[in-house]
């Protein structure tokens, strides 16, 4: 048995740890069909990325279940990888160029494709280096980007199979486009930010009734340019006979019609809806119905494209210009402040132009029919339950995906253009002779897929898919997912139904979701607001085992979290704490004599109680863990370690250890290796540097925590007698300790302790735990009796169920001594006394001091003369 550094010190542990860990391949799962699998896929970071204290959070938890898991036997894979982060890394490379004086553009595709992938080299591993100092277990052997060879050529498999089915389609829709990005964006990119706008009412002329007018009120007043209609709602009597006709779009010179239709609210604005199908989702479908135009107003920078005096202005400087001259015209009717949420894109936090482009889309009318069945059939649930809801409304509001970006890095759509015909051709490779002319000039869609694409393959093309591989087989589908629930909407729907449509199976039964990790203050950490907690600074000064369980302490599935640096200290007081009782128990064992011969037989029953309390603890954490309370469970653990096992057990059993003649002692060496032994597996997933230091110094057997046995509940180490037993102790204990305190008695103070019960068994109870219950009751001796016969009258008591306790007064305090300090407290508060009268009789105290000071100086005398009466009836019952 080595012996353990005399401080703990995680600096000096923690990277020898994993080190070790990785030389011993501990992390590399394979296929075993002897053992059951288990499975978590790591939501792949971003190359951009940096740790941040939600990263820290969502791998802590996979650790914890993989390392649970791995423990009770399985293999267990947690299969990790990063991301290509497609706008996020492009937009990187591009600021980065332009510090250097290059445009994308000079560069062409190929040479800024290669600027991307020596971003991916340098910056790529840095966020997977960071968690390797958190300690995660995953199988960095089998770490995949999604743009490597593998996921690369799932991504071209399903896009052909999709298009082929029907459910990919090139065409003209409303999309999201990022002005600044320049690209399309899907749905779920759209953060919805509540913004202070204006609503400005806009009289439409009817044409040929001079005078007559159709007001409007828009948000938007730059999109009237590209208005093809008024809409009313058919039933509204207030427009019926205009249905139909014409009005004159101001500024425009054209004439648009009136149409009818139920999408309209009666009751909301005025009753009248300009339609602009091009850059309204909802517009764009009243067109459809209605056959109208779509007239795009901007281009790709926001820039106003109808030809006129607004050509060329940004889209706001054009709203000023038309404001104004709409006021000119006598056409604005008024403007009313109005507070409205704006779409604005996710990443760069601009606002989102909904406009008509020609793009890939997916149709998810029939894909999402699965996906909703798996919740509703329980083959997927959420963890905890409410989330099903979020995931259930977006499932059946779904609208087609819009899946291109026009973007240069990230996987480019595998669509030729026939140079001959312009027929196009899907297909991994490029074709070499067109289907319809024969043609053989083919050029590649410029556009790339959206990141979302691929990392919705994840569950299954990390493990070979579209090849039938034995991981594959072996490992999928994967078993929990572990995410934040602000990626819901991303990331796990569209792996839901894509593994539905793919495989045929859902790719996770459990999606267990953690909420965000906020500051002290509750806010979100951010930037902005500069709150941000690198959690490598808190490993670099408290360690990854204190990070850890911070983050786990009072973590409840879906509930967000504050981070206090205190609760931090917290866990690494804990974690001194396991580390002084370990090397006080390793101090002993070394001394011990030989525990072969131990029986539970030949356990006290101390040692039964707390074999009895760890049993029920590794019963109670596995329930826990199986049901993702993961902050119950290291609650418990914690509580268990702290409480029972230091401040209790070890406190019993330090007088037969100290005793070389006592015939327990090796029972008791038994007990404290097995019960810590237990304790540290049970403490491992959640702190895993000091549980496998300590476990290595302790034990020769294994030379590792990480995949020796989880410990199992055993029927042979249930004493429940003895677990009531000791409680009684226990009971007696504190109410010994809390009359002391009251009373101001040191520690070093040792008292005759009279345990009165007319109950036998009682009694016995104490017999056999007379030594330690003294020590832990500072007696000097325990007399046990069926009578207060012999007991002194002054004797003060404490009472617990079925039994009395009294300590004689004269050994608690020397009364001496007691009478002294009592004289002068007596005479002490007799000087406040008469201060305090004396001021309060005094009429220009009274009359000119504020009511507040008066008020304080009533209650310091009510307060001393309490005292008074105290001190004279103590004084009074030490002096007979």
């Amino acid at each position: 048995m080595k012996e353990l550094e005399k401080t703990y010190n995680p600096a000096d542990i923690e990277d020898r740890l994993y080190q070790k860990w990785l030389d011993g391949k501990y992390f590399h799962a394979k296929v075993n069909k002897d053992k059951k699998p288990f499975t978590i896929v790591m939501p792949p970071p971003n190359i951009t990325g940096q740790l941040h204290m939600g990263h820290a959070l969502d791998n802590t938890m996979q650790d914890i279940l993989i390392r649970y898991k791995r423990m009770q036997g399985y293999e267990a894979l947690w299969q990790p990888g990063t991301d290509h982060a497609a706008i996020a890394t492009e937009v990187k490379v591009i600021d980065k160029l332009k510090q250097e004086g290059i445009d994308k553009h000079d560069l062409g595709r190929d040479g800024f494709l290669e600027k991307c992938w020596d971003w991916k080299k340098e910056y790529g591993t840095r966020i997977v280096n960071q968690l390797h100092k958190m300690g995660s277990s995953a199988d960095w052997d089998r770490e995949r980007f999604t743009m490597d060879e593998g996921c690369s050529d799932a991504v071209l498999e399903v896009f052909v199979k999709l298009y082929e089915k029907g459910y990919i389609y090139k065409g003209s829709r409303i999309i999201n486009w990022c002005p600044v990005c320049q690209t399309s964006i899907s749905d779920a990119e759209v953060e919805h930010v509540e913004q202070e706008g204006k609503f400005w009412h806009i009289n439409y002329p009817v044409v040929g009734e001079p005078g007559r007018f159709v007001e409007i009120a828009t948000t938007r007043p730059e999109t009237m340019l590209g208005d093809t209609a008024v809409a009313v709602n058919p039933e509204d009597e207030r427009y019926k006979d205009i249905v139909g006709k014409m009005l004159e779009l101001p500024l425009t010179g054209r004439q648009i019609p009136v149409v009818a239709d139920a999408y309209v609210d009666q009751e909301f604005g005025t009753g009248c809806v300009k339609i602009t199908p091009a850059h309204d989702p909802n517009d764009f479908e009243v067109g459809k119905r209605h056959n109208l135009e779509e007239i795009v107003i901007l281009n790709d920078d926001a820039t106003v494209n109808v030809p006129g005096p607004y050509f060329g202005m940004d889209r706001y400087e054009a709203r000023k210009a038309i404001v104004k001259d709409l006021e000119d015209q006598g056409l604005l009717v008024k403007v009313v402040p109005h507070s409205h949420n704006v779409g604005t894109h996710d990443r760069c936090k601009t606002t989102v132009e909904p406009m008509v482009k020609q793009q890939w889309f997916v149709k998810m009318e029939e894909m999402a029919k699965p996906a909703i069945e798996a919740l509703k059939t329980g083959e997927l649930k959420f963890v905890p339950e409410s989330f099903g809801k979020t995931y259930l409304h977006w499932l059946e509001n779904i609208r087609d995906w819009c899946i291109s970006r026009q973007l240069w890095w990230g996987h480019r759509i595998p669509a030729y253009y026939c140079q001959d015909c312009g027929e196009i051709v899907v297909a991994k490779e490029a074709p070499c002779k067109c289907p319809k002319c024969g043609g053989t000039s083919f050029v590649q869609d410029e556009d790339t897929l959206d990141t979302w694409f691929s990392s919705a393959l994840w569950p299954f093309s990390t493990l070979g898919w579209p090849e039938k591989t034995e991981d594959l087989e072996y490992f999928y589908p994967t078993d929990v997912l572990v995410t934040g629930y602000d990626i819901i909407l991303f990331w796990v729907i569209r792996m839901v139904f894509s593994g539905l449509e793919q495989t045929g199976k859902c790719p996770f039964h459990t999606v267990l979701i953690h909420g965000l990790v906020r500051d002290s203050q509750g806010r979100k950490m951010s930037k902005s607001l500069g709150n941000g907690i690198d959690p490598l600074e808190v490993i670099d000064k408290y360690g990854a085992d204190a990070l850890r369980m911070t983050l786990l302490t009072g973590n409840a599935p879906g509930n967000d979290m504050r981070f206090y640096w205190e609760r931090v200290e917290n866990s690494r007081n804990f974690a001194n704490k396991v580390w002084n009782a370990s090397r006080f128990i390793m101090m002993n064992i070394e001394k011990a004599p030989d525990v072969a011969g131990v029986t539970l037989d030949s356990l006290t029953m101390a040692d039964r109680w707390i074999l009895s309390k760890v049993n029920t603890l590794a019963k109670d954490v596995t329930e826990n863990l199986d049901r993702y309370e993961l902050g119950i469970a290291l609650q418990k653990v914690y509580d268990f370690i702290w409480e029972e096992f230091c401040d209790w057990y070890i406190e019993m059993v330090k007088p037969r250890l100290y005793n070389e003649d006592d015939a327990t002692k090796a029972a008791a060496v038994w007990t404290l290796k097995t019960v810590l032994i237990n304790a540290l597996k049970l403490l491992h997933p959640f702190m895993p540097f000091i549980t496998e230091e300590i476990f290595c110094n302790l034990q020769e057997e294994e030379e590792t925590i990480m995949v020796s046995q989880w410990p199992l509940y055993r029927d042979d180490w249930n004493f429940k007698e003895e677990e009531n037993a000791t409680e009684t102790i226990k009971e007696a204990v504190r109410a010994i300790r809390g009359v002391r305190s009251d009373m101001n008695v040191p520690p070093s103070k040792r008292a005759k302790v009279y345990v009165v019960s007319e109950d036998e068994a009682l009694l016995g109870i104490f017999e056999h735990s007379r030594s330690f219950f003294a020590s832990l009751g500072y007696a000097n001796e325990v007399v046990l009796q069926k009578d207060k016969e012999g007991i002194a009258p002054d004797a003060v008591s404490a009472v617990i169920p079925r039994a009395a306790i009294y300590m004689p007064f004269a050994d608690l305090v020397d009364i001496g001594k007691e009478i002294e300090r009592l004289r002068g407290e007596e005479k002490r508060l007799e000087g406040e006394l008469a201060r305090s009268y004396g001021m309060l009789n005094n009429e220009k105290f009274v009359s000119r001091a504020p009511q507040a000071k008066i008020d304080a100086e009533k209650e310091k005398l009510e307060k001393y003369s309490q005292m008074m009466e105290q001190v004279k009836a103590r004084l009074a019952q030490l002096l007979g």
